[in-house]
């Protein structure tokens, strides 16, 4: 095989390569890194002693994957202590760029990205891999280093923090639209009784930092009240495809500052997470969503 086909053949993989780092590693930048790092093992390798390359870079992918997860944890990086998932922006009225479509395939929104981040890193490998892009238990086992049946435990376990945390979106956009729409219609004109409308009883507001535990509202009412307190910023939210799902990107004339993701079911918002770190929020591509 030629240097040009094996990049060829690479890069017919990268996408799927991107989006599973991208769920292990909650970073695009990292996910890219991870990738690349790949790349480089397989010049080194040559894929002529390789019986399926898919097989291999997705184990490698992974096995790259969890180290770095594994090393930014050692560093004291975890998610109560300076990481924070990097949603990725579209603009709604242009779609999801085709080159965040792979890495949204099977996604359950932003809220699915926070859940994953209170994993640990071999509950996290177990449940993406296994999960999100079909890989046997036996294979994911060598990479943790737990007997298939420990490591289908692992995915399990993850598997009903998901479930529990971060319930499917509805499916229908225009449905997600008219409630996140709502939210905002209502803050602005400082309808109490309108926003605890569109919020479900139990809905969870998170505000995400990196010094600490997200700061967490529960239930419709205190929800809602908080968003009284933070009306001023209504007229400067911007609608926004977050992770697949509408959202909402707010400015400060034309500068963002706040990312608003929702999750809605059965018509009501069931979730909100809230990025507004100013490092975070700088590196995020926002392009197409103007003040």
């Amino acid at each position: 095989m030629d240097e040009l086909e094996l990049v060829n053949r690479f890069d017919r993989q990268r996408p799927r390569l991107r989006a599973i780092a991208y769920r292990i590693l909650g970073s695009l930048n990292e996910a890219d890194d991870a990738v690349q790092e790949a790349w480089l093992r397989l010049e080194r390798t040559g894929a002529e002693h390789i019986d399926s390359l898919e097989a291999w870079l997705t184990t490698v992918v992974a096995r790259i994957s969890l180290n770095m997860l594994r090393s930014r944890r050692t560093r004291g990086e975890q998610p109560l202590d300076g990481f924070l998932p990097e949603p990725i922006i579209d603009d709604p009225a242009v779609g999801t760029d085709p080159e965040h479509e792979a890495l949204l395939a099977d996604s359950v929104g932003i809220a699915l990205q926070v859940v994953l981040d209170t994993l640990s890193p071999a509950e996290r490998l177990a449940f993406v891999l296994h999960d999100m892009f079909a890989m046997p238990f036996a294979e994911i086992a060598a990479m943790v280093e737990r007997s298939p049946q420990a490591t289908r435990q692992l995915a399990s376990r993850a598997r009903r923090r998901v479930r529990d945390a971060a319930p499917a979106p509805d499916p229908d956009m225009t449905r997600q639209r008219a409630v996140v729409d709502a939210y905002f219609a209502a803050a602005r004109e400082g309808d109490l009784e309108a926003l605890v409308a569109v919020l479900d009883p139990d809905v969870v507001l998170r505000a995400h930092r990196r010094d600490g535990e997200p700061l967490e509202l529960r239930g419709a009412a205190r929800v809602a009240r908080g968003a009284m307190t933070a009306r001023r910023f209504a007229p400067y939210v911007r609608p926004a495809l977050v992770n697949g799902a509408a959202g909402a990107v707010a400015f400060d004339g034309e500068r963002p500052f706040a990312v608003l993701a929702f999750t809605v079911v059965s018509d009501r918002a069931v979730a909100i997470d809230v990025f507004n770190d100013p490092e975070l929020v700088a590196k995020l591509d926002i392009r197409g969503i103007t003040a």
